[in-house]
């Protein structure tokens, strides 16, 4: 065989072989491309819809309650077992009805609308937590104003600071993977 055709099938291989390699690394590639915007996305949605609307409200509140003990002048609102002096029970009544039941209900509606972008497996404990003290100050609030059937004020169950600290920890955590996940597709072009 003349030396001109062995080089030309060897040349002719070693493309095909350079061709193939090319091919599957770059479907390689782009499926990982692929993944990483998905990934995306989805942090994106979690964070526009779900953990940066909560982990505003929760700031507000944080605010608004401070807002309120300073106007009571300390650093409590309730002592178990001694009831609110009558002008201090219209300060806590207008706090409660203006701003804290509202943005539990906010919160409560992002959850109850947005549990696929709840992130993790599981539907957390804290989370749980949360809607219970909603509900039970929600629904004695609500008997009180239409049959005046008083109660203590507020929930029977804390509020939950575990739930505050596990949003705002998700909201951080999230935030870190969107900048990766940016870094790495920017990386890739």
């Amino acid at each position: 065989m003349d030396t001109s055709v062995v080089v030309a099938l060897i040349a002719g291989a070693v493309s095909a072989v350079g061709w193939i390699v090319n091919h599957i690394l770059t479907e390689r590639r782009e499926r990982i491309r692929q993944r990483t915007e998905a990934s995306l996305k989805h942090v994106e949605r979690q964070l526009e819809e779900l953990y940066g609307p909560m982990a505003f409200l929760l700031y507000e509140a944080r605010r608004t309650y401070q807002d309120l003990l300073d106007t009571l002048k300390r650093d409590y609102v309730f002592i178990k077992g001694k009831p609110l002096p009558e002008q201090e029970l219209k300060t806590w009544l207008f706090w409660a009805e203006k701003s804290f039941l509202p943005r539990n209900e906010q919160i409560k509606e992002l959850l109850t609308s947005k549990t696929h972008l709840i992130e993790g497996t599981r539907f957390p404990d804290s989370y749980v937590a949360f809607l219970d003290h909603q509900n039970s100050w929600s629904i004695q609030h609500k008997r009180w104003k239409e049959e005046g059937v008083e109660y203590s004020w507020h929930s029977k169950i804390n509020w939950p600071v575990d739930f505050e600290r596990e949003v705002i920890v998700s909201f951080e955590f999230l935030k870190a993977k969107h900048t990766a996940l940016l870094g790495k597709l920017t990386q890739n072009k």
